[in-house]
């Protein structure tokens, strides 16, 4: 049974992209007749090739990789900022009930708040830099952070301390060795929707606050009326929030729940 494991999932994974593929083929087709069809004008819905060109453009004058690079820097460095914050005001929250109760609520407000709202915040109060930028970015995903910490430890069955507790286990061990390998899978799904939080306001801060960056290219495609661009950057940024999701997020899940044998293989 166990050796029909490895098979399994590289048949899922064949599968996976051949859907995908699918999906990628019929929007595109889908695409090109109500282009073909003339609905909207060109200058507003352009074709697939008009995109794949403006795209070998952007790749050949070097701005797209800049761009992409430039953007994932800004987002690297804030959101390790977030899960370091959120993280510890989490555990925090949980030291003091009465403290993390009353923060508890007061974050899952501030949840609510759109992204791009902190933007003229951000401009008044730091200014039009990198720092006003990832502030941005720290605000929109640190509350996602703070809230995952406290429920996930919180909510963790009072059996299993209990249980490690009669076996000896106290302190740093408790913590180590029950606490956090209870709490993590939690962790991890907290961490993934901070990270779309996070990725949403990169590129609505870069649209208002960058000269440069993923946001930047899609504010220029849309100052010039260039929907080639526009198009191009929303593909882009779409899927690098696909690819960092599924092969780095998920992967990650999986790896962390198959080590503390929550991954069930039937």
């Amino acid at each position: 049974m166990t050796k029909n494991i490895p098979l399994k999932k590289s048949r899922g994974s064949i599968e996976d992209a051949a859907n995908a593929a699918l999906l990628i083929a019929t929007f595109i087709g889908v695409w090109q007749i109500v282009f073909m069809l003339g609905i909207w004008p060109k200058i507003s819905l352009p074709s697939p090739a008009m995109v794949a060109e403006t795209f070998a453009k952007i790749i050949l004058n070097g701005s797209l990789e800049q761009s992409i690079g430039i953007t994932l820097a800004r987002l690297l460095g804030a959101f390790a900022i977030s899960i370091t914050l959120g993280t510890l005001i989490g555990f925090v929250m949980i030291k003091f009930k009465g403290f993390g109760k009353t923060l508890n609520s007061f974050s899952a407000g501030l949840l609510s708040f759109p992204s791009i709202a902190w933007v003229p915040f951000s401009i008044l109060l730091i200014g039009f830099d990198e720092f006003g930028i990832m502030f941005v970015v720290v605000m929109s995903s640190i509350f996602s952070i703070m809230i995952s910490t406290y429920s996930s430890i919180r909510n963790i069955p009072p059996i299993y301390v209990d249980a490690a507790r009669n076996m000896g286990a106290h302190g740093v061990s408790l913590f180590r060795h029950v606490t956090i390998p209870a709490a993590t899978p939690s962790l991890i799904i907290g961490l993934r929707q901070a990270w779309s939080f996070a990725w949403h306001a990169i590129i609505g801060a870069e649209i208002l606050m960058s000269i440069v960056g993923l946001g930047h290219i899609l504010s220029v495609g849309r100052e010039f009326l260039d929907m080639s661009q526009v198009i191009a950057s929303m593909i882009t940024i779409f899927a690098i929030g696909l690819l960092v999701d599924r092969f780095i997020l998920n992967k990650l899940e999986d790896k962390i729940r198959k080590k503390w044998g929550l991954d069930n293989h039937r």
